[in-house]
């Protein structure tokens, strides 16, 4: 069964390179992805599926076997990000100011080949698999929620999804048990203070030297409030204020994001945060408000789950093929499906010839990755419903 499951996928290879230079061209934001979401309904109903549309734009596909058996599900998103492509890759987005620049069409791509695969073989196994097309993982709150909300696990026992990952070299396999992915929190700061003449700062409150220095006093947080073996990060990502350069502005805005596996320090950090920038505010005559958003929770694999398609990658490659994995900072909301039912989530590697990171403007993955990736999703997919624990 393997050794067949493997030339089938190898045998989709070219198909499966069109699908996903499909989505490339066509990328569109989270909620947004209307022409994505009908191209994978179109698909599913095609090999004989029943599709129910869910969280605007996402959709619960069932491919029923045999009666009897369990359910499980695998799950690809669909959004791009909101970010202009560079770069001469065989396939540019064609829609400005958009592109998959994370490997979501190769996830979805991977669906649909894992789908066909099991739609031959309806047949021949007891139980259901569900396939989960997500909306809006790039953005918060994001597409799981409503995706649950509405159905999207009901009666499915286990849950399975994967990530294309650059630093790691093709058909490898990231995998780890416990925390995973961290809880990805954002924030924002308005540093209100009283313009003025930048040759007379004496008579103005001066929020942009606030906003500095409530940059460099946050820094403290993680070095100086959180236990130093337990990671945790506090980043700016934007400071906008001002328009001309003898002018002191009235107002800078700020925005961030913290990063914990831990929600004791989520909390701690949350509250120094808040601490801090109004003290440091106050300290220099301006009002610093914060605003925080708790994002995805800490991402959380079952030993079990993991145990179970580390056996499944070793049957189809070899011991091999899992290499040494630690935990991202990065976060992904299919920790909710985790906190619900068991399941895995797991980090595929397409980094050969790829120099360029995930969220880079000419990020791209190896294509060469998409067969084996399929192979993997429709092999969890058989053994869990064969009752392999």
């Amino acid at each position: 069964m393997v050794d067949e499951i493997k030339k089938e996928a190898a045998a989709l290879s070219g198909r499966l390179v069109e699908w996903r230079r499909n989505f490339h061209r066509r990328p569109e934001t989270a909620f947004r992805e209307v022409e994505t979401s009908a191209v994978l309904r179109a698909y599913f109903e095609g090999l004989g599926m029943t599709v129910k549309p869910m969280a605007g734009t996402g959709l619960r596909a069932d491919l029923q076997g045999l009666p009897g058996g369990r359910t499980v599900a695998l799950r690809a998103d669909m959004d791009a990000l909101p970010l202009a492509e560079e770069g001469d890759k065989p396939c540019l987005s064609e829609n400005p100011g958009a592109c998959h620049a994370c490997g979501h069409d190769g996830h979805m791509a991977v669906l649909m080949g894992a789908a066909e695969i099991l739609a031959r073989r309806k047949g021949e196994f007891r139980g259901r698999v569900v396939f989960l097309g997500q909306p809006s993982e790039e953005l918060p709150p994001g597409g799981a929620a409503p995706m649950i909300e509405e159905g999207a696990l009901e009666g499915v026992d286990s849950i399975f999804g994967l990530h294309f990952w650059q630093p790691l070299p093709t058909g490898t396999i990231g995998l780890i048990a416990g925390p995973v992915m961290a809880q990805a929190d954002n924030f924002r700061i308005t540093v209100t203070g009283r313009g003025g003449h930048g040759s007379m700062p004496q008579s103005a409150a001066d929020p942009i030297l606030a906003a500095g220095q409530i940059i460099v006093a946050l820094q403290s947080v993680v070095s100086r409030n959180v236990d130093p073996l337990k990671p945790a990060v506090l980043s700016f990502g934007t400071v906008s204020g001002g328009t001309v350069y003898n002018i002191i502005p009235n107002e800078v805005k700020l925005s961030g994001t913290v990063r914990t596996f831990d929600p004791d320090i989520q909390a701690l950090m949350k509250r120094r945060l808040a601490e801090i920038a109004e003290a440091t505010g106050q300290a220099l005559g301006v009002r610093a408000f914060v605003e925080y958003e708790d994002g995805y929770p800490p991402l959380v694999n079952p030993p079990d789950s993991v145990e179970f398609v580390r056996r499944r990658v070793e049957a189809l490659w070899g011991s091999g093929a899992v290499v040494p994995f630690r935990p991202v900072m990065g976060g992904e909301d299919f920790a909710l499906y985790l906190k619900n039912i068991p399941g895995a989530f797991l980090f595929f590697g397409s980094g050969d010839g790829m120099p360029h990171p995930h969220h880079h403007p000419r990020f791209d993955l190896d294509e060469r990755a998409l067969a084996p990736a399929a192979a993997l999703m429709a092999s969890l997919a058989l053994s869990f419903l064969a009752g392999q624990p």
